[in-house]
């Protein structure tokens, strides 16, 4: 049971758990004076004999806050893999009335969940996925692109309003507000109207919209150079259908002698100087 434990849980383990498989107090502190055994904090213990890896961190830095304590943030968005950079700050969320001493290398935030929007992946208490996208959005820059990303493959953009309006006066709750809107009004053709705005402010000329090219219309269109621009909304706009259809035109437009470049919204609000360039380049190639 005790092998069981210490794989299921990273090498991490609390007293509880240990008394629960059948060790007492002296067992815990035999394996901590001989080694085999780290204390991480009052009560949670890691098993030295395996790599401290950022699982094990990051459980540790949770554990630390006793059975109440919730993954959150950008600890809890690695944790459901809706990011790859695991963060070097836990965050870890406890009700109000908790007043634990704050561990190093973690952050605490008091309030109090919805306990539906807490759920249990891996033996850890995490926030769920929709409150987690829309904190962890905030949390770091290009948060646009996490909660596209998200909503490519995890949640629907509903579900991140019902989280954010059960949540309200919460840290970085205006500015996940306005992520939520930009994904609202990212449709494809506020993102046509956007890159009309930023091709008229470059004084880039020449370009024609809804140009009917091999049987298709084109977005913008630059005749001379045989240019194509497309553009993408946030991703929930799209399905399947929309996926494959694109891809038939795309594939129809390249080969009656066209370039195509194809901007998402994000590209457009996020990095317009690049989009700009790319413009450029390609209608001087």
């Amino acid at each position: 049971m005790l092998a069981d434990l210490l794989r299921d849980h990273d090498g991490v383990i609390t007293v509880a758990q240990a008394k629960q498989a059948g060790l007492t107090q002296d067992d815990l502190d035999y394996r901590v004076r001989t080694g085999r055994w780290r204390r991480c904090s009052r009560g949670v213990y890691f098993a030295d004999d395996r790599e401290f890896t950022d699982r094990a961190r990051i459980r540790a830095g949770v554990w630390a806050y006793g059975d109440l304590a919730v993954a959150s943030g950008l600890a809890a968005a690695w944790w459901h893999r809706l990011t790859q950079f695991t963060p070097d700050i836990v965050e870890v969320t406890v009700p109000r009335d908790c007043r634990p001493l704050r561990r190093y290398g973690t952050k605490l935030r008091r309030r109090d969940l919805d306990p539906a929007e807490v759920i249990d992946r891996d033996h850890l208490r995490v926030t769920a996925v929709p409150l987690t996208v829309i904190e962890a959005a905030v949390r770091r820059r290009g948060g646009a692109k996490l909660m596209d990303s998200a909503l490519q493959r995890h949640v629907d953009l509903a579900a991140l309003w019902k989280a954010h309006l059960n949540n309200k006066g919460r840290h970085g709750s205006p500015a996940a507000r306005i992520l939520l809107r930009a994904a609202e009004d990212g449709t494809r053709s506020a993102a046509e109207r956007l890159l009309v705005k930023l091709l008229r402010h470059a004084g880039i000329t020449g370009w024609q919209t809804n140009y009917r090219v091999a049987g298709y219309i084109a977005d913008f269109a630059f005749p001379g150079p045989k240019l194509i621009l497309e553009t993408d909304g946030f991703a929930f706009h799209s399905d399947a259908d929309d996926f494959v259809n694109d891809r038939i035109r795309q594939n129809a437009l390249i080969l009656a002698g066209w370039q195509i470049l194809r901007f998402t919204w994000l590209d457009l609000t996020e990095y317009p100087d690049r989009v700009i360039a790319q413009v450029q380049h390609a209608r001087n190639a």
